[in-house]
């Protein structure tokens, strides 16, 4: 059984929310009966979708840990942050930097509930989160200002978040106003699904946008590329995120997932 949390202020449980329904994928406990029921009538129609959650999150890990240890990025924007889990932005980037400054982004109630009590930082360094819609560009980037030193280069992650955006040209645009002030140097990083034109996961797709409070589009290999118009992508380029550049010790196949990866380097 999976035990069902308290109802922190203003959530609402009536409807299944991604970020909650994410959690479930993810194996954590931070959802209701409401979004487990969707997420196991997605699973059976696509039980490929708990493989692509997970692979969202390490792909994020391996992205955080690079551009902290090998880029020598020290601060970080994540965007759409949804429910913290084991080894967020802040824990990876402190582990490796103890000064690394983090932002998250998310408007969620819940999302805010958990975060202000799991999301922080160390005496070095320093974790902030921002209550706002992130279609609100400028008030984000002005308060996370307030922390993060925007003349110098900043790591922007918008993982599995970007498909919520009704439009493809929204996202887009959504994407250019976060890049488009920071200084050269500055990263993106951005995970989501790329989806085939038919088979079972448009039919969880379309199952998905039936139930849950906030729709999903799926992308396609070359909208998923235009998110980096303009940046100098990083090796191995765009694909399946499990192949951008996996640990050592991770052996045999690649997990088949449609969620696929990249980063890009503002010239």
């Amino acid at each position: 059984m999976n035990d069902t949390p308290a109802v922190p202020q203003g959530v609402d449980t009536s409807a299944p929310h991604s970020a909650r329904v994410w959690n479930y994928w993810l194996g954590g406990k931070d959802n209701y009966p409401v979004d487990r029921e969707l997420g196991d009538q997605i699973l059976r129609i696509h039980p490929k979708i708990a493989v692509d959650a997970r692979a969202g999150r390490a792909f994020l890990v391996r992205t955080i840990t690079h551009l902290t240890a090998e880029e020598g990025v020290r601060q970080f924007l994540d965007i759409g942050t949804g429910l913290p889990t084991h080894q967020n932005t802040h824990e990876i980037a402190q582990a490796l930097a103890l000064e690394s400054r983090v932002v998250y982004v998310d408007n969620d109630p819940m999302v805010l509930a958990h975060a202000r009590a799991l999301l922080t930082g160390t005496s070095q360094g320093a974790t902030e989160f921002v209550d706002s819609d992130l279609r609100d560009p400028a008030r984000v980037l002005e308060r996370a200002g307030e922390l993060l030193d925007l003349e110098r280069p900043v790591g922007v992650s918008i993982i599995g978040t970007l498909g919520h955006v009704p439009t493809m040209e929204e996202a887009l645009d959504l994407v250019r106003a976060y890049v488009d002030p920071l200084p050269s140097g500055s990263f993106l990083i951005v995970a989501d699904a790329v989806l085939p034109e038919e088979g079972t996961a448009t039919e969880a797709l379309q199952e998905w946008n039936k139930e849950a409070a906030l729709a999903y589009r799926g992308h396609t290999r070359a909208e998923f590329a235009s998110y980096f118009d303009g940046l100098d992508l990083l090796d191995p380029g765009i694909g399946p995120s499990p192949l951008w550049r996996p640990e050592p010790v991770e052996v045999g196949l690649a997990p088949d997932t449609d969620m696929y990866g990249g980063v890009g380097r503002k010239p």
